[in-house]
């Protein structure tokens, strides 16, 4: 969905204090956690945020809370193809810790770009349609996906960002893969839901990660994930196809 594994210079160096080069693992680590934060944020079937570039960035070791990053990057709103320059700080937590990144990121263009029209449009056709949707394999083995199932592939990747976000670490950079499978519940409190199944790639250990998903969107509330649940490795599972 995002940069691949060949467009990133992963480096071992996790310790790396002081001007950090843009494009090596550190960096584009931080810069990948930014990304899911601003999903879980502004993220809907139509405003998906992917990382474009980081113009510049330096990290400082922050007494008892771990290791600080300060990251001036660029994001793409990928549906509405704009990019927008933003501002952020990482802090990913030290010792033993098994808490979330805590970010802060200063990137309000992103709400500048309007999706009310076609999110109300949508939100009515799934909550009106008679026969709830279902969907596998987003994208299918050639890298397709069927136009009238990329809202569920958008929603899909808003929510594996919360799920990317709250497993990153200094030792992680995940993108999310694919959508195994979506199938919608029955709607409730004006609420529509989906149960996912996503896979999520992490490209240090290059090892493919399952997920199950309860999620609930609608314009009013956004996209919340109210459930996720680890699913047990696939040794038999073939990798994903790459997407833009």
């Amino acid at each position: 969905m995002l940069a691949g594994v060949s467009e990133i210079q992963v480096v071992n160096d996790v310790m790396a204090t002081g001007e950090l080069n843009p494009i090596h693992y550190p960096a584009q680590r931080a810069a990948k956690v930014v990304q899911h934060y601003l999903n879980t944020r502004y993220g809907s079937p139509y405003r998906l945020v992917g990382l474009h570039r980081v113009h510049s960035a330096n990290a400082e070791e922050v007494a008892d809370s771990g290791k600080k990053y300060h990251l001036e990057l660029s994001v793409q709103e990928i549906i509405d193809n704009t990019t927008e320059k933003c501002s952020a700080e990482v802090v990913f937590p030290g010792g033993e810790s098994e808490s979330s990144p805590q970010v802060q990121a200063s990137c309000e263009g992103l709400l500048n770009i309007s999706t009310t029209t076609q999110e109300e449009a949508l939100y009515q056709q799934y909550k009106m349609n008679p026969n709830l949707l279902s969907g596998h394999n987003l994208p299918d083995s050639y890298g397709h996906i069927d136009p009238g199932m990329k809202p569920l592939w958008h929603l899909g990747g808003v929510a594996s960002s919360f799920v990317m976000l709250k497993e990153s670490t200094e030792n992680t950079l995940f993108n999310m893969a694919q959508v195994a499978n979506v199938t919608q519940l029955e709607t409730e409190n004006n609420q529509l839901r989906f149960n996912y199944h996503v896979l999520l790639h992490d490209m240090v250990s290059q090892e493919i990660v399952h997920w199950k998903l309860l999620v609930t969107w609608s314009p009013a509330e956004g996209v919340k994930v109210l459930q996720m649940e680890k699913l047990p490795k696939c040794h038999h599972c073939t990798f994903p196809p790459h997407t833009n």
